[in-house]
């Protein structure tokens, strides 16, 4: 019945679908509004159909006694009284309930921060129940994606958030789901994170012990991880040297580890406690490292920028480790910013200090930023390092000496002017060089220059990039600086804009050293240096060794991009431009000593320079640039 008429559906099939053309089907249909009425359901035969009727059938819809005839079927019309059908044959007892009237999201919805890294999401129950609930996460004040984070039950009000970025802000929103659909999402709400706590380190670390991401970690004074302990540093963990205590720095000791894994999403950053802004090269000592490898000085020696103070600052010595496969645990994703205090005068701390390092401990993905003193000093041992970066250094970027043997792939040094320190820190070099290596120099070296084990390491896919002229001292300024008896195999290298040469020999005793098959320099570009070699000093045969020269070809055409006066790291791009020769050149087979000491650990490729034209540009996302 509709309003009070009586309903009758006539549907013809077309007789493929029915069967025997004769046929006639009658069904009851329950009453509508109590009153009686059919459905009669019936076929001709396909002779008298028209093509359409054949296709879609033939419906008849009559509304008691004065009729409303649909003509022959069409789609729509088939559509209209499948639709009448379904609903008559669903009536009013038949056990389906009815979606609610409404189906809103729920009110109420709120956000707090209930730590560094947890949001705790609530909202009122709805008057009308849900079966469970969904909870959308977007990163930012505005703008960003919103992704689900969570599908609690229908019987909660709230949701709690973790894994989240410390002292960042986030959107969420929430809908309601009932008898499986889901309703719009309530308005958005925001929320910021909670700045980490800070937490002073005041004592030495002499038991196992983890720094957590979710704090600061302020170093106050010559703090050392004793021998026997493990300092674990979560990855997205910030130290702080303390400004305000003079030489804060940590000490990883002779028979201790530090694991400190970042990943390049949240690398760990060393820094300076100041505000960012107010931030100079010296305002802390940096990251010290002391394993049991071997070194070739005799007797004690102790450690640069160490004996200041008996009780604060005690000499540590490094010599007679015997382990050149030694452990001292793990750094990965870690940057060192702002480091390099000076205890004592012309004795300062590096961003990065690695004395007597064994080839158990892992490096990879490392930085040095502004450091006062040199970015990255090996002191003997044979530790292996990739992934290396020095942007503004205050002396030597990567500098190696007595009997260092390990090896180094992919590092990259940047120098576009001299730092000026934190006052009472120390000095500045007046010749930064991009690489600096000695072979035996001082107290210990039993027989001078020639003391072995020699300094030689692999060190291969080099980009070191200097100042320009009238930035530095005619002194300084060379891409790379071999003297005092040192070897060593530098390959598949580019030098670049460096003020005074490319390269420097100083003495006839490293010269030895090729004479003896352990110093080579081979495959590596020049550019933008008025000499290859230093003038006065030893040859080399560069020709014999595939070292181009290319003293017109400027640095700024060399890469994607490369700035004069770099504010943030995304000035910077070290791909390859299309043009340049370094990306072929390069020695793929490596043979002699150097096949020997690279072994599996590096191995050779056909470009020059710290990018591979078919990798990934491995420096982006975690490191970062700043000028204080």
């Amino acid at each position: 019945m509709v309003d009070g008429r009586r309903l009758t559906a006539i549907i013809h099939h077309p007789s493929s679908v029915i069967g025997h053309p004769s046929s006639i089907i009658h069904r009851p249909v329950p009453s509508l509004h109590n009153r009686d009425s059919s459905i009669t359901e019936r076929r001709r035969t396909s002779a008298t159909l028209s093509p359409v009727e054949s296709a879609f059938g033939f419906i008849t819809i009559t509304f008691g006694r004065d009729g409303m005839k649909f003509g022959s079927g069409s789609t729509v019309r088939a559509l209209m009284a499948l639709s009448v059908a379904a609903l008559v044959a669903c009536g009013d007892d038949d056990g389906v309930t009815p979606p609610p009237a409404t189906n809103n999201p729920p009110a109420g919805v709120t956000a707090s921060a209930t730590g560094a890294t947890t949001v705790q999401v609530s909202w009122t129950a709805p008057s009308a129940a849900a079966t469970q609930f969904v909870v959308q996460r977007a990163s930012g004040a505005t703008g960003g994606t919103f992704a689900e984070v969570g599908r609690p039950t229908g019987s909660t009000t709230g949701y709690g958030d973790t894994g989240l970025t410390v002292a960042t802000t986030y959107r969420y929103r929430v809908a309601a789901v009932r008898n499986g659909v889901t309703s719009a999402f309530s308005t958005e709400v925001t929320v910021t994170t909670s700045g980490p706590t800070l937490t002073d380190v005041t004592a030495d670390i002499t038991m196992n012990t983890t720094w957590t991401s979710d704090r600061t970690w302020r170093i106050k004074g010559f703090r050392k991880v004793a021998s026997g302990a493990t300092l674990t540093i979560e990855a997205g963990t910030r130290i702080e040297g303390d400004f305000a205590t003079v030489g804060s720095s940590l000490f990883v000791l002779r028979g201790a580890r530090i694991v400190a894994n970042g990943t390049a999403a949240a690398p760990i950053v060393f820094t300076s406690s100041q505000a960012a802004g107010q931030r100079q090269p010296g305002d802390w000592g940096g990251l010290i490292i002391i394993g049991n490898g071997v070194i070739n000085r005799s007797g004690t020696v102790a450690l640069e920028g160490t004996g200041t103070d008996p009780v604060q600052n005690p000499a540590i010595n490094y010599s007679g480790g015997t382990n050149n496969a030694d452990n001292s645990g793990s750094l990965r994703y870690v940057r060192v910013e702002y480091a390099g205090f000076g205890p004592a005068q012309d004795a300062e701390l590096n961003s990065f200090t690695f004395a007597a390092v064994g080839s158990g401990t892992t490096m990879d993905y490392l930085e040095s930023l502004n450091g006062l003193d040199d970015s990255f000093e090996w002191f003997g041992g044979a530790a292996d390092a990739a992934h290396l970066v020095s942007y503004q250094s205050g002396d030597d970027h990567f500098d190696m000496s007595e009997g260092f043997q390990g090896r180094l792939q992919y590092l990259i040094a940047y120098q576009s002017k001299q730092l000026v320190p934190r006052a009472g820190a120390g000095n500045t070099s007046g010749d930064p060089q991009g690489i600096e290596n000695d072979g035996c120099n001082g107290s210990g070296c039993d027989a001078g220059h020639n003391t072995t084990p020699f300094t030689v390491p692999v060190v291969a896919n080099f980009t070191l990039v200097g100042t320009a002229p009238g930035v530095v001292a005619a002194g300084g300024g060379y891409g790379m600086v071999l003297r005092r008896g040192t070897g060593g195999h530098y390959v598949n290298g580019i030098l670049s804009r460096w003020p005074s040469a490319g390269i420097s020999i100083r003495d006839a005793g490293t010269t030895t050293r090729v004479t003896e098959g352990v110093l080579s320099i081979r495959n590596v570009l020049i550019a933008e240096s008025p000499l290859a070699l230093q003038a006065g000093q030893q040859t080399y045969d560069l020709a014999g060794n595939a070292i181009t020269f290319e003293p017109a070809t400027t640095a700024a055409s060399i890469f994607v991009k490369l700035p004069t006066a770099p504010t943030a790291v995304s000035d910077f791009d070290w791909s390859l431009s299309a043009a340049a020769t370094a990306r072929t050149g390069g020695l793929a087979t490596f043979t002699g000593d150097l096949a020997t000491r690279a072994g599996a650990t590096i191995m050779g490729t056909t470009y020059r320079g710290a990018w591979n034209p078919a990798g990934t540009k491995w420096w982006e996302g975690w490191t970062s640039y700043s000028n204080n």
